[in-house]
């Protein structure tokens, strides 16, 4: 805000050159780099590197592939004869200028041979063209849940639905820049963790961590796509090294919108089966992920889907399964929320279908199933442990914080006049699982000369507030202004080590590292003033009102101060060390479960399909709260973005692979003017896995947002007969699901309505009328339907 921010760009680097991509611009194609003669004598042109080049330098493809997969399907640097999606990088121009790069970028001759390509889930799953043909399918991951028998229950509803393909848009994207000093790497990165960024130079470059410097200053977002270095980032510097001088690459947003990978894109079949008093006794799950070309990580995102089933509630029997397939398109990495948000919109969008079928009200089938506080902790079917809270108390604040019952009958009043324009309801309660990512975290204080703090963290923040949220730890236990604490971050030649900033687990790990270095700090500094005192050391305590110590019985003097303290250990120091120094390494005990309950009120417009969001409202735990500020922040960002998946954003393909939402005037990023007033709750269940007692809360606006936000919408439409539309709840998708249901006539308002009274058949995802049978049907884009059964003979169809 006051220009004071310190980015990759604004690196003042003498002599750089900057560094362009010629990437593919076709999904799948064998190609031959025919000539790169002419672009090398272009003007102000210093070098042309290919996948030859690499190869004569014995460097292969990208470090960090999961040994879970094919190596055949690992990652290259530089496409190597076959190209797999638009935007995969082919070769890299060094130029004196980003106009001479990009100049030159068009005189590379490539000979394209197009191969069929791979777009969506179906083509995939059908293995008629292979990605990767030594391994013979494009299905690389398998994973499923012990098998449990199905069982004839009451009611069986089941659904088909795809959490739809994002793009993570941070605003500051990719970026970087190179250089060699001497015989070490200096990298200068956007990134969210500079310690596992080395890892990677260390690995491809095969040189040891003590000749790589990577740097990371401030970072204008990331939100989990940042979290591993991309091709033209690794690649940075062996061009520096090629032409003798800096480097550096900044892409475009269309480039970027097409090489920073993308997220979510699963399609969910669901079964959830229950008795018609509203008791769930099953969930039945069976998950595609489109990996995307290579598989990075969207396999681990699925594994988080499933391992949060059932969320918050006691179901019995939950079995799953989840398959990872490779299509033509840009490689999925983690987005906040990474898998979390898919498993509560799977898990939000069966219930309010189960309770559709039902006649029930959908918060009250949630309150039936909820799992009871007097139960936790609750180690739920795949083993994770349910810590602490009460979810059955979240959900009843939150019908009273939106007037619930008042909410039902407005909606009732709107939907009998008749209005073209009608509100609906949507609700989400759900748990997280946060600090799941294994490793410790580091956190360091040193006690400078003039007695102010030095805090060196191994977390690398890019808007989480770390600054503020550690030397808020760190002057609650000494009792110094925040002014006197300065927080560094980002550099492996000042933070001797440090993890990855992901996952919701930067306070419980680094966070509590922090702590414990102070606390061992304040024991330190009570020992020196016990000699300043001349007084035992164990009489000796810190008063953390005023940050001064004090002999036991005698508060009122005489004090030392922090600077008293500094002074008399710096005389001791020659060798320019700090007066006292202090470090702590620290894992939590197990993964901590947050949880929350979010309440959308929408108005849709009939005619238009038009949504508006008018209420947002989250109750949220985030164990115990460090910064309140910084915790409602966290939660306000996550709800921005959920509000885009569920309403805006979705990155979509033509049939041979061309993205057609590659820029921010076809993507549909949400601004300001589409956002309600966030109404923002705290709740506060410590955690018992941790010293601070603390819970993520980085990732709860996306996981509890998107769900709310959809079942509202269709909420509001329920009169007519729509049960489920897919994500994105365009205007355009929400018109044609409207008139998809008006020939047939609107449906019976059974909101809070008796159980047994006659039912259409439960929607599907979008099409045309249902069918009989069991034959389901296929919409316009090829998604399957949604089912509904009604005991273990009759089955009726559903809408495509």
């Amino acid at each position: 805000m006051r220009g004071q921010g310190r980015f990759v760009g604004d690196l003042r680097l003498e002599n750089a050159a900057a560094v362009t991509y010629v990437t593919s611009d076709v999904s799948h194609a064998s190609f031959e780099v025919i000539d790169v003669d002419v672009a090398l004598g272009a003007p102000g042109v210093l070098d042309v590197v290919t996948a030859a080049d690499l190869a004569d330098a014995g460097l292969g493809p990208m470090p960090g592939h999961p040994k879970t997969f094919p190596r055949s399907a690992a990652q290259p640097v530089l496409a190597d004869g076959v190209a797999r999606f638009v935007g995969e990088p082919i070769a890299a121009i060094v130029a004196e200028t980003r106009t001479a790069a990009a100049d030159a970028a068009e005189l590379v001759e490539i000979d394209y041979s197009p191969l069929d390509p791979v777009i969506g889930f179906e083509p995939a799953e059908a293995d008629e063209t292979l990605l990767f043909p030594d391994h013979g399918s494009n299905l690389l991951y398998t994973s499923e849940s012990a098998t449990s028998p199905f069982t004839a229950d009451e009611v069986v509803v089941a659904a088909s639905m795809v959490n739809q393909r994002v793009a993570p848009c941070p605003i500051e994207g990719r970026t970087a820049a190179a250089w060699w000093d001497g015989d070490r790497l200096v990298h200068h990165a956007s990134c969210q963790g500079v310690h596992p960024q080395r890892w990677m130079l260390k690995s491809w470059y095969r040189i040891e961590s003590a000749r790589i410097r990577v740097v990371t200053m401030d970072v204008g977002g990331s939100f989990g796509s940042k979290g591993r270095m991309y091709p033209e980032e690794i690649l940075l510097g062996f061009l520096a090294g090629r032409v003798g001088r800096p480097v550096r690459w900044t892409p475009t947003r269309s480039q970027d919108m097409v090489g920073l990978g993308h997220s979510r894109n699963q399609r969910q079949h669901v079964r959830i089966t229950g008795t018609r008093d509203g008791h769930i006794t099953g969930l039945d799950v069976d998950i595609l992920t489109d990996c995307g070309a290579y598989p990075v990580a969207a396999a681990h995102m699925a594994q988080n889907t499933v391992e949060l089933l059932p969320g918050p509630y006691k179901i019995d029997r939950v079995t799953w399964r989840v398959r990872g397939v490779v299509t033509n398109s840009t490689p999925l990495v983690p987005y906040r929320g990474a898998g979390k948000p898919e498993s509560a919109t799977l898990v939000d969008r069966s219930i309010d279908l189960y309770a559709a079928e039902i006649g029930l009200d959908p918060a009250d089938v949630r309150e039936k199933n909820l799992i009871p506080a007097s139960e936790l902790p609750h180690r739920n079917p795949s083993g994770l442990v349910y810590d602490s809270g009460d979810y059955s108390q979240a959900l009843a604040s939150l019908r009273s914080l939106i007037g619930y019952d008042g909410l039902r009958e407005n909606q009732r009043r709107l939907r009998d006049a008749g209005e073209s324009k009608v509100i609906g309801v949507g609700m989400s309660v759900f748990v997280d699982r946060t600090a799941g990512m294994p490793g410790t975290e580091y956190g360091a204080v040193q006690l400078r000369p003039d007695g102010s703090v030095q805090v060196l963290t191994g977390s690398s923040p890019h808007g989480q507030g770390h600054h503020t949220t550690w030397a808020h730890l760190v002057a609650e236990r000494t009792g110094l202004p925040v002014a006197a604490i300065e927080v560094v971050h980002g550099d492996t030649d000042i933070v001797e080590r440090g993890g990855y900033t992901g996952g919701s687990r930067s306070t419980q790990k680094a966070g509590a590292a922090v702590a414990l270095a102070t606390d061992e700090l304040v024991r330190e500094a009570a020992a020196v003033a016990a000699e300043l005192l001349e007084a035992s050391a164990a009489d000796v305590s810190l008063d953390p009102s005023v940050g001064s110590f004090y002999v036991a019985g005698s508060p009122a003097g005489p004090t030392i101060s922090w600077a008293e303290v500094a002074g008399a250990r710096a005389e001791d120091r020659t060798d320019g060390s700090p007066p006292l120094a202090c470090v702590a390494d620290y894992d939590t005990e197990a993964p901590s479960v947050p949880y929350g309950a979010y309440a959308a009120v929408v108005t849709v417009d009939t005619d238009t399909g038009e949504v508006t969001v008018d209420r947002m409202v989250s109750i949220d735990d985030a164990g115990t709260i460090i910064n309140e500020s910084i915790a409602h922040g966290q939660v306000h960002g996550g709800i921005a973005q959920a509000i885009g998946q569920a309403l805006y954003e979705e990155f979509v393909y033509d049939a041979d692979g061309n993205p057609l939402t590659a820029t921010f005037l076809d993507y549909g990023i949400p601004a300001a003017t589409e956002m309600p007033s966030f109404e923002s709750h705290l709740v506060e269940t410590p955690s018992p896995f941790n010293v601070l007692g603390a819970k993520g809360i980085g990732e709860s606006g996306t996981i509890g947002g998107v769900p709310a936000v959809q079942n509202a919408v269709i909420d509001a439409l329920g009169h007519l007969g729509v049960r489920h539309i897919d994500l994105p709840l365009t205007p355009r998708r929400v018109w044609a699901a409207i008139e998809a249901h008006a020939a047939v006539g609107p449906a019976p308002d059974r909101t809070g309505g008796p159980p047994g009274q006659d039912r259409r058949p439960v929607d599907g995802l979008q099409g045309d009328e249902g069918l009989q049978g069991d034959e389901g049907l296929q919409g316009a884009d090829g998604r399957q339907g949604a089912e509904s059964r009604q005991g273990p003979e009759s089955r009726q169809g559903a809408d495509g």
